[in-house]
């Protein structure tokens, strides 16, 4: 059928048969038949090409009856990375510091009457985290900021807490990182800080550091306790999640649990995914050691969410521990006593006291609002340096606001030219007129070679009309940079002695507003506000029959209290 359907031509080129005996030839054609090549291996590479192309090829029929193809990747490359993350600590003592080889430390330096330790954490880098959220928010765990004095107060020779304050929660950011730094002051005093990407510092703990007491009195060494009754937790993690509690895999440690009078005893133990090395002790071990508290009599109010407040002299007697027995007792109003023993009874760690406080959703949420701070926005900043004005000329057109000779046959240093339309345009025409005024400008200005040694600066009105224009330079300044500089302007006149300036700095974007120049920088966004009061009546929401719309709707009646809503689509009654 093959040789049927084609026509012998000196490079044979295949043509498709349709359904009825059409031919249809591919465009441009596919040669089958090179007079330079193998017959074999160029017949089957253009069969290859018509494949591709969205000819229907005969696989089977062609390879006599053997395996046609093989299942490709869903996506034609698979990506690999090459270059290192930069999220290691690498040799930190070429800098003058000691390294810390903790999962969430990098370094230690030893300053006048202290001592200061630096970490930094993120989703990405320790993804265990993200199993700890609390009222909707990744916090990270308070039992990690124990983790973290207890390794400073090692650093100074200082293993027993006698007492830290957990002030504020950490929320971990979905992107970015977080900056710790954990310091230990001539006094023993102990803090822990943190800033996200560059924002400012809070501070989230502060206690005493003292030397080890004694050995703690509780032995755990029998094990279930005599007369405990063994309690069912199947159901623990779904009553946590009740109240606010959203714990993952990691966290999810509790075994078993047993009652005996007012103690509650536990077995809990990492996942297996979860490694303990380099902790003293794992932050999550120590939380879902803490979990069982929802089983006994310790809370007033036990449907309120709670978070650990207050150790008071907290020790760590082992290091590394994976499976814990632990034994919860009363230790006042909202407070229990925490022993934990390994497997073979041996103490690991003990608490006197830790006091739980009670926890809102607001006080979460102003916490997030300190960490989407760190997101920044684009604004517009005065320019307020002033320089002689350079050697420089206007090509084309004059410029609004703006008094330059033409450019002669050699250019100066600096070149303005106009990138205007003309008035009675519509709207449509003076986009279209503005892009191909600006395109043309850029393609002539780059491919002169008496401009190879001068910046071309494009004035451009700043309005709707014109934007397509504005990105149109900017994507040229990307591949030519050094080269063009963008001076959107509202019409008026353009300090010169600021734009000079401005050009020595290197700046690539400029706005003349008002008589005064403006360079667009980075600033830190403000946080959402969440004062704002409840809307009155009815809210319509246009799209909002789709999935947008149905979360736009979610919200406003949750955070916004609207009790009425009017939901419209582009279908109409029938959406």
């Amino acid at each position: 059928r093959f040789h049927d359907a084609i026509q012998q031509v000196q490079g044979m080129v295949l043509v498709e048969v349709g359904p009825d005996a059409s031919l249809t030839a591919l465009t441009g054609g596919v040669a089958l038949q090179r007079r330079d090549k193998a017959e074999a291996v160029t017949l089957v590479a253009g069969l290859g090409k018509a494949h591709a192309l969205g000819t229907g090829v005969d696989w089977a029929a062609f390879l006599g009856g053997r395996t046609a193809h093989v299942d490709l990747p869903t996506y034609a490359f698979q990506h690999e990375h090459y270059w290192l993350d930069g999220d290691g600590v690498g040799d930190v003592t070429a800098l003058g510091l000691d390294a810390d080889d903790h999962p969430l430390l990098g370094a230690a330096v030893a300053v006048p009457d202290g001592t200061v330790l630096t970490g930094r954490v993120s989703l990405r880098t320790h993804p265990w985290l993200a199993d700890h959220a609390v009222l909707g928010s990744v916090l990270l765990p308070g039992t990690a900021f124990v983790e973290l004095a207890v390794r400073a107060g090692d650093q100074v020779g200082l293993p027993h807490l006698a007492e830290l304050t957990l002030e504020a929660p950490l929320v971990l950011p979905e992107d970015g990182a977080v900056d710790l730094r954990v310091v230990v002051d001539g006094d023993h005093r102990v803090t822990v800080h943190s800033r996200v990407d560059g924002g400012p510092w809070s501070r989230h703990a502060a206690g005493l550091l003292t030397a080890a007491p004694a050995a703690p009195a509780v032995d755990l060494a029998e094990w279930p306790p005599a007369g405990a009754e063994a309690l069912p937790v199947d159901t623990l993690y779904a009553d946590a999640e009740a109240v606010g509690f959203s714990y993952g895999p990691a966290f999810r440690g509790v075994r078993a649990a047993w009652r005996r009078g007012d103690e509650v005893f536990a077995e809990v133990a990492l996942p297996d995914d979860v490694t303990a090395d380099r902790f003293g002790l794992h932050p999550a071990l120590l939380d879902a050691a803490l979990h069982p508290v929802g089983l006994g009599s310790f809370f007033a109010d036990p449907d309120q969410a709670r978070l650990p407040f207050a150790w008071t002299g907290l020790t760590l007697h082992a290091t590394g521990a994976a499976t814990l027995r632990v034994r919860l007792a009363p230790a006042g109003p909202d407070a229990v006593a925490v022993t934990a023993a390994d497997p073979a009874g041996v103490p690991v760690v003990t608490a006197t006291s830790l006091a739980f406080r009670r926890v809102a959703a607001e006080q979460v949420s102003a916490t997030a609002a300190v960490v989407r701070e760190a997101l920044f926005r684009v604004d517009s900043t005065a320019l307020t340096a002033t320089a002689p004005a350079p050697d420089w000329a206007l090509l084309g057109p004059a410029v609004p606001g703006l008094d330059l000779p033409p450019a002669a046959e050699d250019l100066p240093p600096v070149v303005l030219t106009w990138i205007g339309t003309v008035e009675g345009e519509t709207e449509p025409e003076r986009a279209r007129t503005a892009v191909d005024r600006a395109l043309s400008t850029v393609v002539d200005w780059l491919a002169d070679e008496r401009a190879a040694a001068s910046t071309l600066v494009l004035v451009v009105p700043d309005d709707l009309a014109h934007s397509a224009a504005h990105g149109l330079v900017r994507s040229a300044q990307a591949e030519h940079p050094d080269r063009l500089v963008l001076l959107t302007t509202d019409g008026g006149p353009v300090p010169l002695d600021a734009l000079a300036a401005a050009l020595a700095d290197g700046e690539t974007e400029l706005s003349a507003r008002d008589g005064a120049l403006h360079a667009p920088r980075l600033v830190r966004a403000p946080a959402p506000r969440t004062d704002l009061a409840p809307l009155d009546g009815a809210v319509l929401v246009t799209g909002g029959t789709g999935a947008l719309g149905a979360a736009v709707a979610r919200h406003l009646v949750t955070a916004h209290g609207v009790r009425e809503l009017v939901l419209t689509s582009r279908r109409g009654p029938d959406a």
